[in-house]
C-alpha cells in the first residue's frame, strides 16, 4: 500500500481510537467499582442487557425473512420496501422515536386500537424499550443477511429442491447454515446497537428508573451531576460491546462457510 493510504489510514484508526483513550485517562480508577456496583448502575445494566436481548431475538425472528424477501423475490417496489427497512440507520434516533410515539403511541394508528382492543401500551414501558431498540438495530441484520444470501450460490438450494426438498426444509437445512457467519455477525451488530441506543428509547419510552433507563440513559444523567460516574459507566458499555466484538471476529468474521459443504440430509 502506498504510504501516504497508509498515513491516512493511521489518521482514521487514531480518530477513532482517541475518544476511547481520553476515556481512560479521565476515568476515576480508584472509585471506578462502587459507581459500577450501586444500585441504579445495576438495575440500568440488567435492564440494558435483557431489552437488548428481546430486541435482537425478534430482529432475527423478523429480520432474516425480511432479508430472504429482498434478495431472493422480484416484486414492485422492492428497492422503496429495502428504503424503508433501512430508514431507521440513517434517521436522527429521536426522530425515530418520535415516529414509533405517533404510530404505536394511545393515539397512534396502530396504538389507538392496541390500547381500545387489548389495553396495550407501549410507550413509557420496557416493551417501548425493546421496540425502540429493535427500531433502530434490525437494519443491520437486514442488510448484513441480505449481502450474505446475495452472495450464496442459488444452484445448492436449486438441487436441494430437485431432490424432493421443500423450500423450507432447504431454507432451514442448505441456506442457513451457508449464511450462518453473516448471520451471527448480523445478530450480534444489532445486538451492540440496541445496547447502545438512547434517543429514540428516551423519547418513546421516557426515563424511569427500573423501567425504562437503560445503560445510556444513566450514563446521560450522570454527565450532568456526576462526570466521573458517567465516564465509568460509558467504559463499561464500550468494553461489554468492544469484547463482544472482537471475539465474534476471531470466531465468524474470518470463517467462510462456502455453499458446497451443505449437506441436504
Amino acid at each position: 500500500m502506498p504510504r501516504p493510504a497508509l498515513v491516512l489510514a493511521g489518521i482514521a484508526v487514531a480518530f477513532f481510537a482517541l475518544p476511547l483513550v481520553g476515556l481512560l485517562w479521565r476515568a476515576p480508577w480508584s472509585n471506578a467499582w462502587h459507581y459500577l456496583t450501586n444500585d441504579d448502575a445495576l438495575t440500568a445494566l440488567r435492564l440494558s442487557i435483557t431489552c437488548s436481548l428481546w430486541a435482537t431475538a425478534i430482529s432475527v425472528v423478523f429480520g432474516v425473512p425480511l432479508a430472504w424477501l429482498l434478495a431472493r423475490v422480484e416484486f414492485p417496489g422492492r428497492s422503496v420496501v429495502r428504503a424503508l427497512t433501512t430508514l431507521s440507520m440513517v434517521l436522527p434516533p429521536v426522530v425515530g422515536g418520535v415516529a414509533l410515539f405517533f404510530a404505536l403511541g394511545r393515539r397512534g394508528i396502530v396504538g389507538q386500537w392496541l390500547y381500545r382492543w387489548f389495553d396495550v401500551t407501549l410507550p413509557f414501558t420496557t416493551t417501548g424499550v425493546v421496540v425502540a431498540q429493535t427500531f433502530v438495530a434490525m437494519p443491520f441484520l437486514v442488510i448484513t443477511v441480505e449481502a450474505a444470501l446475495r452472495q450464496l450460490d442459488g444452484r445448492v438450494e436449486d438441487a436441494s429442491r430437485t431432490l424432493g426438498a421443500s423450500r423450507w426444509y432447504t431454507f432451514r437445512r442448505v441456506t442457513l447454515p451457508a449464511i450462518r457467519p453473516a448471520l451471527i455477525a448480523g445478530a450480534v451488530l444489532s445486538w451492540a446497537r440496541a445496547l447502545g441506543e438512547f434517543g429514540a428509547t428516551i423519547t418513546f419510552a421516557g426515563n424511569f428508573p427500573g423501567t425504562t433507563r437503560t445503560m445510556p440513559l444513566a450514563v446521560y444523567l450522570s454527565l450532568e451531576t456526576n462526570p466521573e460516574e458517567a465516564i465509568v459507566l460509558a467504559l463499561l458499555l464500550i468494553a461489554l460491546s468492544f469484547a463482544v466484538l472482537v471475539g465474534l471476529r476471531d470466531r465468524w468474521f474470518g470463517k467462510v462457510v462456502r455453499p458446497e459443504r451443505a449437506v441436504v440430509a
